[in-house]
């Protein structure tokens, strides 16, 4: 570049630098934090419309709004999907389909006309997933009998078991809890007859076989829960089940014991709205202060304004706030700016020092990390606990001892939790019996909780920050983990956000903070891998069909984030004076709004691939799961993080901008 240009790109680099910092100073909290909203899609407002239906509560003004909520969300072929661009989802618009009939829409509307005819196109709600099917079986849609059987006494099998309820991950785990309640008590309450759905069996509701169904494959681990299932719906039919009322006693208090401050259970919707339906089958009436208390924590999740209301399925305060503060110091905010210290010591107070489900594999560990949320003391983050204590570290608070103190507790729990291959999940350690996820139940979402790349890149970056020769093991360990999950083309999957692009975007400034040289083979075949999936407008982008199709691995339209993750590889990699990295940046600083953030509709982010086991997977030994080949992520959970688009090209600014200026530093005579 000529000097006229350089000087012109720094000119640009810091007034684009300058407009986010002010955008996120404004967008900072009172309290010192910070809080973007959670978007995934339209099931969550349909179940918690259906769950006010299932409980006896009327309220049509809510009703009105979520469906109007919903119903925006309906693209012109009259389908609805799991993220921005999918192909329409069978059962996400089954749901949406009903939420709308029970707020009083009728099958004639024409949207309603739309959404039906894809629906039987796809053979009806026989085809939905399971737990689409259990929605259907509490409004008397389906048959319990349709549903996989999972006994009760699941929660009485000891922690040593090949099966018990802590080889589920987190998240699993605490749905099923209060579902063995409501698989053992079958409550429905039927849809008044104008609200009822009939029309979208393809062959009449009649001649519905609610039989499940053998497996394709007659070897295998699906062939034998499917064997076990058969066995056990015997079983259930006995009249005597000596052990039944103890394990339902276990069961409701199990859910009691769980509840979250906030009223909610592991601060996301699905156990939670289980959990209120578990307890109202028991027996509990809205005025109970347990339910009370769960229905009033949705207050804190939905946003609301005038016409709609739509029901996030879970916050991200904690993730939001670390990460914001890492991309203002980047950027090149002063470690003692009051704003944050502020949230620093907001972060402090939100520190995990009780016991949570954790413990069971980690029973010589004290507690020291961080949740995702304002309140989930149950499941600390090793992501966000990583991630916040990185912050910590780099923000010089007042009280320089308790700041040590909390870093070293969470640093010691982080370690205590790295599980045997040398990787961190996300909630608990060892967490890794694959063959939990072959079972009936297990046909939405990922069932366990195994190391990921992602989460282990960020506690490698927070060590080699901190200084990584008091954890050299440690770090051994998790690198070797690191390398052996490296794709041939050079990539890493990427677990917690999408795809490759993220995978990568973790890694390699990780490598780099331990000390491992841009010139590794590892570094050179992912930048390499970056390179050739530069997009012709100098962006990057990865939509979340690469998930099942391979072809789309690194392919996408352009976003703020997926750029970000890849200029902030690439400057890791000692690569900010490339052609490359030059058009990535030029892409961010021509894209960024006046007010400082970027538009980005696509979801980045990821809740569940949609595999079952949350790893990447030999997509040639699984190829009879329909679910590994279909790009509406029948399976899947994706996420569009809202301060995704403002922190992150903000990092990847400030990081390009830092290099810069060490090599101004290093050139001069």
């Amino acid at each position: 570049m000529t000097q006229n240009t350089t000087q012109q790109l720094n000119k640009d680099l810091n007034r684009a630098i300058e407009r986010t910092q002010n955008y996120l100073f404004k967008e900072q909290y009172s309290e010192g934090f910070w809080w973007g909203e959670l978007e995934s899609n339209p099931t969550m407002e349909a179940e918690f419309l259906m769950l006010h239906f299932i409980l006896g509560i009327k309220d049509d003004e809510k009703f009105l709004k979520l469906s109007n909520h919903i119903i925006s969300q309906q693209r012109e072929d009259g389908t609805w999907g799991q993220y921005y661009g999918s192909p329409g989802d069978l059962s996400t618009s089954v749901e949406c389909y009903v939420a709308l009939k029970l707020s009083g829409y009728s099958e004639n509307n024409s949207s309603m006309a739309k959404a039906k005819d894809f629906i039987r196109s796809k053979g009806g709600i026989e085809k939905t997933r399971v737990f689409t099917k259990i929605w259907l079986a509490l409004i008397g849609q389906w048959k319990w009998e349709g549903v996989p059987i999972m006994p009760a006494e699941l929660i009485l099998l000891p922690n040593w078991s090949p099966i018990n309820i802590y080889e589920f991950s987190s998240w699993a785990r605490s749905t099923i809890v209060p579902l063995l309640i409501l698989m053992d008590k079958k409550p429905v309450r039927q849809l008044p007859e104008n609200a009822r759905v009939d029309e979208l069996f393809v062959d009449g509701i009649d001649n519905v076989d609610f039989s499940i169904k053998s497996p394709t494959n007659q070897i295998g681990w699906e062939t034998f829960f499917y064997a076990a299932d058969q066995v056990l719906r015997i079983l259930d039919k006995l009249p005597i089940k000596p052990t039944r009322e103890l394990a339902l006693k276990k069961c409701e208090e199990w859910i009691l014991d769980h509840q979250e401050a906030d009223g909610s259970w592991g601060g996301i919707q699905p156990p939670w709205v289980y959990s209120i339906m578990a307890l109202s089958a028991c027996g509990y009436d809205l005025d109970n202060p347990v339910i009370a208390k769960a229905l009033n924590g949705f207050k804190a999740f939905a946003i609301e304004d005038k016409q709609t209301l739509r029901v996030q399925a879970c916050l991200s305060p904690i993730w939001d706030t670390g990460l914001a503060i890492i991309s203002l110091l980047d950027s090149g905010i002063k470690p003692n700016d009051s704003r944050l210290r502020k949230a620093g010591n907001w972060l402090l107070n939100k520190q995990i020092k009780s016991d949570g489900d954790w413990r069971v594999k980690a029973d010589n560990v004290r507690a020291g990390g961080w949740a995702f949320e304002f309140d989930n003391t149950n499941y600390p983050d090793i992501d966000d606990a990583a991630v916040v204590a990185t912050a910590l570290h780099r923000i010089d608070l007042t009280d320089k001892e308790t700041k040590r103190r909390s870093i070293d507790r969470c640093v010691q729990w982080i370690n205590g939790m790295q599980s045997r291959n040398g990787g961190w999940a996300s909630f608990d350690k060892d967490n890794m019996r694959s063959f939990i996820a072959r079972i009936p139940f297990s046909d939405f979402g990922e069932t366990i909780d195994p190391p990921s790349v992602d989460v282990t890149a960020h506690v490698l970056e927070l060590l080699g920050t901190l200084g990584k020769e008091p954890y050299s093991k440690v770090i051994d360990k998790a690198l070797k983990y690191v390398f052996s999950e490296q794709e041939p083309d050079g990539s890493w999957f990427g677990r917690w956000g999408v795809n490759y692009i993220y995978g990568i975007g973790s890694v390699l400034p990780a490598l780099r903070s331990i000390g491992i040289k841009p010139k590794h083979d590892a570094m050179v075949k992912a930048t390499s891998w970056l390179a050739d999936h530069q997009n012709d407008d100098g962006g990057w982008g990865e939509t979340p069909g690469s998930y099942v199709d391979a072809s789309l691995h690194g392919k996408g339209p352009s976003t703020a984030s997926q750029t970000a993750w890849s200029l902030i590889s690439l400057i890791a990699a000692d690569q900010g004076d490339t052609d490359t990295v030059l058009q990535g940046i030029q892409y961010l600083l021509s894209t960024q709004n006046e007010d400082g953030a970027w538009n980005e509709p696509q979801f980045t982010g990821t809740g569940f691939p949609g595999y079952g086991i949350g790893m990447r997977v030999d997509h040639t030994e699984r190829k009879n799961d329909h679910n590994l080949h279909d790009t509406a992520l029948p399976a899947g959970f994706m996420i569009n993080y809202h301060m995704y688009r403002i922190y992150w090209p903000l990092c990847a600014l400030g990081r390009f901008s830092q290099w810069n200026l060490k090599k101004s530093l290093s050139n001069k005579p």
